[in-house]
């Protein structure tokens, strides 16, 4: 893979096809809200107080704890540190409209990146440096956006409340603990959906489904030693025979008993839900509205099928 200003030439099967990532001006958070994260965040939003207890009370404190503890415990990407990471925030903030947040880098074993903002002085994102170790630049840009998804999307708002509210229930006997896991189970319906919103950003960011995927794929079994052996399409094979348990009543059960208490969808869903929105005329006619429609660049078609 050659990288080209602000685009990549992917060399495959004897062809060349161009992935021209293209600023998406004036784009909104509700115009690639996926529909999920859209029912969910409604029902947050019922809870009374929420916004006025995260921008009043939490957030000042919060985010002066986190400003702490990044400077003094993390590497401050810029120009001038880790430049190469800072240009792919740049690009990828440019492209999704959105100003970019502060990004560091935590040495961490456990592959994974965060995001914070509670009033969006101080929002950040942090990437562990053993996810880095096995992502391709494209694919760290990825990451970098689905993290602006959670900034542009607010997201930060609802999920700090909530997990207080959900400490704050569990300490009252009985009547608390049942409060305290009816909202945990709401809490993470909402981040599983809000997720599928953020991997949508991240496929606007890079305009290339394919390397979306092959995060998820690299998240699911990935290590610096095996990731450059996977295989994308027989992970797209897999993802087809976690679909194909959907056909009976006891698989269906099976994997919603499996999902009820993670915090992410299952990476082999999100790489067919990825899939499926880079195919579908809704996420065609988007990038043809914010930005292709005065480039004259064709967009990229998603779809394993295509590749």
């Amino acid at each position: 893979m050659i990288e080209q200003p602000n685009s990549y030439i992917c060399v495959q099967a004897g062809y060349i096809m161009s992935f021209i990532k293209t600023p998406l001006i004036g784009l909104k958070a509700d115009s690639f809200r996926h529909p999920l994260d859209l029912e969910s965040t409604k029902a947050l939003k019922q809870i009374p107080g929420i916004d006025l207890m995260v921008r009043n009370w939490l957030g000042p404190m919060a985010e002066q704890v986190f400003y702490v503890e990044n400077i003094a415990s993390s590497v401050l990407v810029s120009e001038n540190q880790l430049p190469h990471l800072h240009k792919l925030l740049l690009e990828a903030c440019k492209t999704l409209d959105i100003e970019p947040p502060q990004l560091y880098v935590r040495q961490h074993p456990a592959p994974n990146a965060y995001t914070f903002a509670m009033r969006g002085k101080q929002p950040f994102v942090v990437l562990h440096t053993s996810l880095i170790d096995i992502l391709t630049p494209e694919e760290i840009q990825a990451v970098i956006a689905h993290e602006l998804g959670h900034l542009k999307c607010d997201h930060s708002v609802y999920l700090t409340p909530v997990n207080l509210l959900i400490l704050a229930a569990a300490i009252v006997p009985n009547v608390g603990n049942l409060l305290a896991q009816a909202i945990q189970t709401q809490l993470l319906e909402w981040v599983r959906c809000a997720e599928f919103t953020c991997d949508r950003a991240a496929l606007l960011a890079t305009q290339n489904p394919k390397v979306v995927m092959s995060v998820l794929m690299k998240l699911a079994g990935g290590s610096p030693i095996l990731a450059p052996q996977l295989n994308l399409d027989a992970f797209i094979a897999q993802a087809r025979a976690y679909d194909d348990i959907s056909k009976t009543e006891l698989g269906e059960m099976v994997k919603a008993a499996r999902t009820a208490q993670l915090s992410h969808p299952v990476p082999v869903l999100r790489a067919r839900e990825i899939d499926r929105w880079a195919s579908s005329q809704e996420y065609q006619t988007l990038l043809q509205t914010h930005g292709l429609k005065n480039s004259g660049e064709v967009p990229a078609k998603g779809g394993w099928r295509n590749w």
